[in-house]
């Protein structure tokens, strides 16, 4: 293993060293860096075009000042002679104090875009492989193949222009016509009765029973405002925290094991119980306080299953913790919706932002820069999550089919296990190999989309840094924007590959 990753390591550096002198030579070569000083009138124009060339070394060929970059590169790696250097802008701003700023805005877009579009696409992807062949699978692959082929710039225009303008000017008036509750009531009845599937009499009883409670819950919150005044209230949490409960002891642990019933059912009522005794705290947390309490929520859960687990400690306490987990983030929720009017207020009752990372001179609460952050990250995440949804739905979905037909599966029902043991335990696991290979590329495939989407909603990110850096020819900024991009890469490849053992016992480092 030592060996293995030794090798890993030298050619990744060896990639790393090749890949970095392309990017260079190409970004150099692709525009006149005094393009925007030779047009000045300013009197010191020569002043100004010699100051620049001897700051950025303008007067040696591309593959030198490429050598002293990299010099400067291994300086971040062994600090010696001046330190970490990565060359300055044309504004003479040092790329390493700009690029901590920009990877931390790029990584808060990207981090959920990514962890949704993977778990919202192997689930739907391991649901159509069930589902084979039925109205539900053609469905998904239909939005599938068309949400794959629409370009990034396209969703993102698309999601500003429907989604935030639509909503905002929603909000000036949010009442829903009886035309409008029929629409949705019938939109979502071909959703659940695609999903719920059965015969011809089940799907017309699914479809009218589900549009019309659809209908009906529609127009309590047009009625009572609560597009204006959300929360979910203690009945709702109450019944929420219930249904987490039901769904991860059904999917973990099946719904014969008596302890894991116990373990869920004991951890929602203590959720339940503190969403009633610590409103107190919430109204005062920080950001602090409320990782603090998600560590707590885990930690309870994890107790809870150890106490209750007996000889299967090990599965009691991932039903514990999770079940906490989710069931915290229903409460937090119901706190967040709380300060919605008082967002609104503040945004001149236009929440939805379609530019920036944050609203200019916003003072508040937690809750306030909470809400703050996700509306303005809502339609960028979304931009990159429909993208590489698509993507994982399709993977999963064959790579499950083909998991379903080996003979190993088919032994393990012959045995008589439980259909939920046979997908979970068995064909789950094996079915995640391809997707491993998937996830490791496509994470520099996300960040390489944030450069159109950033650019797009005005996000000083990493993608505005090489964007402003390519429109100027000036490599610096670019070489940053390589940088985090390249090892990100070559980490998640990495990483793949050990994660190959770990899901494949047939597979063996080496």
């Amino acid at each position: 293993m030592v060996s293995y990753i030794a090798r890993r390591i030298g050619v990744s550096i060896l990639v790393f060293i090749a890949a970095s002198f392309i990017m260079y030579v190409l970004a150099a070569n692709s525009g006149d860096p005094l393009q925007d000083l030779e047009g000045s009138n300013s009197p010191n124009k020569q002043a100004l075009i010699e100051t620049r060339i001897h700051t950025q070394h303008l007067d040696l060929p591309a593959p030198v000042r490429w050598l002293l970059w990299l010099g400067g590169v291994a300086r971040c790696i062994v600090p010696v002679g001046g330190g970490c250097d990565l060359g300055t802008t044309f504004q003479n701003q040092a790329v390493t104090q700009l690029l901590p700023q920009a990877t931390l805005a790029t990584i808060q877009l990207v981090t959920l875009a990514f962890v949704l579009a993977v778990v919202l696409g192997v689930a739907l992807g391991i649901i159509t492989a069930l589902r084979a062949f039925s109205g539900f699978d053609y469905s998904i692959t239909l939005v599938s193949f068309f949400l794959f082929s629409l370009p990034s710039f396209l969703i993102a225009v698309l999601l500003k222009s429907f989604i935030a303008l639509g909503y905002n000017n929603f909000l000036a008036d949010p009442t829903l016509s009886p035309l409008a509750l029929a629409v949705w009531g019938i939109v979502v009845g071909l959703v659940v009765q695609l999903v719920a599937g059965g015969n011809f009499r089940k799907r017309v009883i699914t479809f009218l029973i589900a549009g019309a409670v659809t209908a009906l819950i529609l127009w309590y919150m047009s009625v009572t405002q609560w597009f204006i005044k959300p929360s979910l209230g203690p009945v709702v949490v109450i019944i929420f925290c219930a249904a987490i409960a039901y769904g991860v002891v059904a999917l973990l642990a099946g719904t014969r094991n008596r302890k894991a019933w116990i373990t869920g059912g004991v951890t929602a009522v203590i959720a339940i119980a503190c969403y009633f005794g610590l409103q107190w705290l919430l109204n005062m947390s920080s950001f602090g306080t409320l990782i603090i309490l998600a560590v707590v929520a885990i930690g309870v859960g994890l107790l809870v299953g150890f106490f209750v687990g007996g000889y299967d400690r090990g599965l009691m306490m991932r039903i514990g913790a999770l079940t906490a987990f989710l069931t915290s983030g229903v409460v937090v929720l119901d706190r967040l919706m709380r300060s919605w009017p008082a967002y609104m207020d503040l945004t001149n009752d236009r929440p939805l932002a379609t530019v920036g990372a944050g609203t200019p001179g916003l003072n508040g609460d937690v809750w306030i820069t909470g809400l703050d952050t996700f509306t303005h990250f809502l339609l960028p995440t979304m931009s990159l999550l429909l993208i590489s949804f698509a993507g994982y739905t399709r993977y999963s979905r064959s790579g499950m089919l083909e998991v379903l037909n080996q003979d190993y599966v088919r032994t393990a029902r012959a045995k008589g296990l439980p259909e939920r043991t046979v997908i979970v335990r068995h064909a789950f696991r094996n079915m995640l190999i391809p997707i491993t290979t998937l996830v490791a590329t496509d994470m520099g495939a996300l960040l390489g989309g944030a450069v159109i989407t950033e650019y797009i909603f005005s996000i000083s990110g990493m993608g505005q840094l090489f964007i402003a850096g390519l429109f100027r020819t000036d490599v610096n900024p670019i070489m940053g924007y390589f940088i985090v991009v390249a090892i990100t890469a070559i980490t998640f490849n990495f990483l793949a590959d050990l994660t190959y053992s770990a899901l494949d016992p047939r597979v063996r480092v080496r």
